[in-house]
């Protein structure tokens, strides 16, 4: 069985795909995460932690 890694994912993206890719990881809808994510951005921190993940993290490769 391979390990469940996080990715962003092209599917359903809205800016780079990181939201959508943390809600495929752990299995709930992506409208959450990006709710979460634009209070953590009011809070100061989401824009910079979200370059970053955009940054570092991997795109899936989507196989048709």
């Amino acid at each position: 069985m391979e390990p469940k890694r996080l990715y962003r994912t092209n599917k359903n993206k809205m800016l780079c795909g990181v939201c959508q890719g943390i809600a495929e990881y752990i299995n709930i809808d992506p409208t959450i995460v990006r709710l979460l994510w634009v209070v953590f951005s009011i809070c100061g921190v989401g824009v910079l932690v979200y370059i970053i993940a955009a940054v570092i993290m991997p795109i899936k490769e989507e196989m048709e």
